[in-house]
């Protein structure tokens, strides 16, 4: 992929960002949401009514209304968002998939601003790919409970993250923009939560640090560190304007996956993995 191609795509999430957020008048915006429920076949079962939302990005970015039902397990992780499980499994030898057939560099997507010794952890360790469709519920959750340490904003590309796209592009998840959260769970074990973005979202957001802006025209990565960041399982992280994939990567010998997760749709709360016990 050229960096003609990619500064492409950038540019056409930026635009694309900025109609989104745009509040037109109340006849035009129901229109508009109407077609992109029906379009994309949204459920608003579990939220505000359809002309509750003044732009397509407050649709896009709809807050639940109803409490989901979550685990009392201590030892389990939740799916952090309603997506797709595109894969799961081993990281082996330091590379993870995307989806079969294609495979990513562990070291490549968590950059050089973690040291060795800190990926070192999660080159043998476990991984689960989400991917947020143009449907789904758009806002993120905190797995477990969980402290985070660093976030690393690393700007990219933003090309599709679909089915396509993952079969088609080698290495995707590394060439695109994203946002990397070094975390721990109460007892020190490491996980790291990576956003990736993609074509037309039109910003990814944190809940705990709103300093975070992506999907602009600046290049230079940013490096955040945190001393008194927590979170409870299921206090919400942030959310995508617009869909995209949220990839999970365990240090070895931390957790057991939940088999057969691998192309099935889970929903915010659902358990996707447990904590291994000491």
């Amino acid at each position: 992929m050229s960096l003609f191609k990619a500064a492409w795509t950038n540019s056409i999430s930026r635009a694309f960002g900025k109609f989104a957020s745009t509040e037109f008048p109340s006849a035009v915006q129901m229109v508009i949401n109407y077609a992109y429920v029906k379009l994309m076949g949204v459920d608003l079962s579990a939220f505000e009514d359809i002309d509750h939302y003044k732009s397509l990005n407050a649709l896009f970015t709809r807050k639940l209304i109803y409490n989901r039902g979550l685990t009392d397990d201590p030892n389990a992780f939740i799916s952090p968002a309603d997506s797709l499980v595109t894969a799961e499994g081993d990281v082996k030898d330091a590379e993870a998939l995307q989806i079969k057939g294609f495979s990513y560099s562990v070291r490549e997507l968590l950059t050089e601003h973690f040291e060795p010794d800190v990926v070192a952890p999660v080159e043998h360790g476990k991984y689960i790919n989400f991917y947020l469709s143009p449907k789904d519920y758009h806002r993120y959750h905190a797995p477990i409970d969980m402290r985070v340490l660093r976030a690393v904003h690393v700007p990219g590309a933003l090309y599709p993250v679909n089915l396509k796209y993952l079969r088609k592009v080698p290495s995707l998840f590394v060439k695109n923009e994203r946002v990397i959260l070094e975390c721990v769970d109460n007892a020190n074990q490491l996980f790291f939560i990576v956003l990736v973005g993609a074509l037309n979202v039109g910003k990814m957001t944190l809940s705990f640090d709103k300093r975070i802006e992506t999907n602009t025209e600046a290049a230079k990565v940013q490096v955040y560190d945190y001393d008194n960041v927590t979170l409870r399982r299921g206090d919400e992280l942030g959310m995508f304007m617009m869909g995209s994939t949220i990839v999970l990567l365990f240090e070895e010998g931390f957790v057991d996956l939940v088999e057969n997760l691998e192309g099935r749709k889970v929903r915010f709360g659902d358990v996707v993995a447990y904590r291994k016990s000491k």
